[in-house]
């Protein structure tokens, strides 16, 4: 069994409060799970108006598999024109651990 995770720090573009936060982040969230078998919320930065942390998760029982969703998720929110992608952390878990 594998487990990877990873963590998106987004920078919002001209949001001006929560509500548009929201408006922007849920979407992002959505789509990751409406597309992909994972688990998603957003995690971090949750009082900043134009910062966001996302977080998801996945359980797979191949590494190959684990790894090919975890990069499609990763293009899927930076290819989002709306938030600017700071930085990303991935975590890969493995039996051996």
């Amino acid at each position: 069994m594998y487990v990877g995770t990873l963590s998106f720090d987004l920078l919002l573009g001209d949001v001006r409060s929560l509500k548009e936060k929201r408006s922007i982040v849920r979407p992002i969230v959505a789509d990751l799970q409406r597309k992909y078998p994972v688990s998603a919320a957003e995690v971090d930065h949750m009082d900043l108006y134009r910062r966001a942390g996302i977080g998801l998760a996945m359980v797979s029982g191949d590494a190959g598999h684990l790894s090919d969703v975890l990069d499609r998720c990763e293009r899927l929110v930076a290819g989002r024109p709306e938030v600017e992608l700071l930085s990303v952390r991935r975590r890969f878990h493995g039996d051996d651990d």
